[in-house]
């Protein structure tokens, strides 16, 4: 009875406020979708706080191999070093000074060719007895740079935006105190770190939006060489355009190898460094390590599903084709952190604010 008596009333109230409810209801919507609006924009930097949560120590195994070289060692040797322990670079010693002073990488070795070779006929007499000083001496009078490096305390954050921001793809992990190096850090090391977390944090927007939406990645006057490309020519591109890989392209314009600046260590294992007129195709022969094939990805292709390739191949870079297999871009791990870290949400400003 109580119902039955009350129903009536209750008819009239709602009768009464129907019109300010409906503009309750779309109040509550805007709210809504303003709260939306939030929460993808707070997941949009969610990758750039968990950087900012981890420090570069956090990403330092319990064990791996740093190899040292003192700035007396000859280039040479350093090289042969280098490619006996598998290792793509290491942080340089002066013992005048009791510091790092820099790092010797692949780059070196192709500076130096690139800068001395002459033909087969002629001994790079540069390469064969120089000290890494010496070299460093000739070569920094152009380009000098201080060592860049990070402290184990530092953020992963600042140690991404160092590496983007001096264009470096390794940056030595010191200890300010012991002045011990620790740890050299890659993109790819920061890339896989990130990527054991990413199933337990809520998916940003963007990583369902693919390339052409996004415009990651580098698509005009792409750096390219063809199978019977001469070495020293390649060479030549690696120092005059500062581009880490050459897709090889044939005649038909298909995409059919790549010619890293990792590849060009193989000269040094097999001690084929003389000869230089060489074809990529031949030196290529030399692969130390297995070649499973040029990884691809395609314009309509997710930011997610780009990730997850690049990460799980362990490879710098993805090159982009079309439907035909011709190459119209590159993707790198560099511009893939880029947008998961640098770019979302403000992170421009607070890189501005850095600078």
């Amino acid at each position: 009875m109580l119902g039955s008596n009350r129903s009536p009333k209750l008819k009239c109230q709602w009768k009464g406020v129907s019109v300010l409810a409906q503009g309750n209801i779309e109040g509550m919507l805007e709210k809504l979708e303003l709260d939306n609006e939030a929460v993808e924009e707070s997941e949009s930097d969610i990758y750039m706080r968990f950087m900012k949560s981890h420090k570069c120590y956090d990403i330092v195994p319990t064990s791996s191999k740093l190899v040292v070289f003192d700035t007396t060692l000859q280039v040479k040797k350093a090289f042969f070093a280098l490619v006996a322990n598998g290792v793509r670079a290491a942080p340089l010693w002066e013992t005048k000074n009791q510091s790092f002073v820099g790092m010797l990488t692949i780059t070196d070795f192709i500076n130096i060719l690139h800068r001395y070779y002459k033909s087969p006929m002629v001994q790079i007499y540069e390469l064969e007895e120089h000290k890494i000083e010496t070299w460093r001496e000739l070569y920094l009078q152009e380009t000098f740079k201080p060592l860049v490096n990070i402290s184990p305390d530092a953020s992963l954050f600042d140690a991404v935006y160092s590496l983007i921001k001096n264009k470096i793809h390794r940056l030595p992990v010191i200890d300010p105190v012991s002045g011990n190096a620790l740890y050299i850090l890659t993109h790819k090391r920061i890339l896989k770190f990130l990527q054991l977390f990413v199933s337990e944090m809520p998916k940003p927007a963007f990583m369902k939006k693919n390339l052409e939406e996004l415009g990651i990645g580098t698509y005009h006057n792409i750096a390219f060489i063809h199978p019977h490309t001469p070495i020293i020519k390649a060479l030549n591109i690696f120092v005059e355009r500062r581009v880490s890989a050459l897709p090889v392209v044939d005649e038909s314009g298909k995409v059919v190898d790549i010619y890293s600046k990792f590849d060009v260590i193989n000269l040094a294992a097999e001690k084929t460094y003389n000869n230089l007129d060489i074809t990529v195709t031949q030196a290529l022969q030399h692969r130390s390590q297995y070649f499973e094939g040029v990884l691809k990805c395609s314009k309509p292709e997710t930011l997610e599903t780009i990730v997850d390739r690049i990460v799980k191949a362990e490879v710098h870079r993805l090159v982009v084709v079309n439907e035909a297999g011709s190459i119209v871009g590159i993707i790198s791990l560099s511009d893939i952190l880029q947008a998961l870290v640098l770019s979302p949400a403000g992170a421009k400003q607070k890189e501005s604010e850095m600078e």
